[in-house]
């Protein structure tokens, strides 16, 4: 079996019970998550991603970081909530990702050979926003990782890994999904 076939493969299975358990808000998303993105690091690395392979060292951190912080019992002694976003807080974050996707984009262009520099750059940066979202269970997270997997799609299928493109395809329609879920959770929680 090719290489990339089976990254594709088994990042896939994994991506599929990751996105199951952070559909269901499940604590067990973070340990899934520390595994899956070694195994999409490679891919992403032997098919010249460059961005998209650092930003799975970032999704091991993010992923140790969200189990901490949904681990811990607020002062109430309940787990955190599913809540809105703040909205200084939404703008902090689209300081952040315009700040991170210029800096992604001009290491991409000036320091490697890769073909699409704007788009990892642009899924990346918008990723590592998303990913902080979901670790403070911030709803819109769900519409953040909807666009960043609607344009995955296009990228990975352009850069031959469709197996992997395909399932980005099935996020963004569980992205949506996600996100009713969590709106009829939060309205009972």
């Amino acid at each position: 079996m090719d290489w990339a076939l089976f990254l594709q493969v088994i990042g896939t299975t994994l991506g599929l019970l990751y996105l199951y358990l952070e559909y269901k808000a499940s604590i067990w998303l973070w340990l899934i998550g520390l595994i899956m993105p070694l195994v999409h690091g490679m891919l992403y690395f032997s098919k010249g991603l460059y961005a998209d392979a650092m930003m799975n060292a970032y999704y091991v951190l993010a992923g140790l970081y969200g189990w901490i912080v949904w681990k811990n019992k607020r002062p109430s002694g309940q787990p955190l909530p599913i809540s809105q976003t703040p909205v200084l807080v939404g703008a902090r974050l689209v300081v952040v990702y315009i700040l991170l996707h210029i800096a992604l984009f001009c290491f991409l262009y000036y320091c490697t050979d890769s073909k699409v520099p704007f788009l990892d750059s642009f899924t990346t940066a918008l990723s590592v926003v998303a990913m902080w979202m979901l670790s403070r269970k911030y709803i819109e997270q769900w519409l953040v990782w909807l666009v960043v997997d609607a344009v995955t799609v296009g990228l990975y299928l352009y850069k031959g890994i469709p197996i992997t493109a395909g399932l980005y395809a099935i996020y963004c329609a569980l992205a949506v999904a996600g996100y009713l879920r969590w709106k009829r959770m939060m309205a009972v929680q």
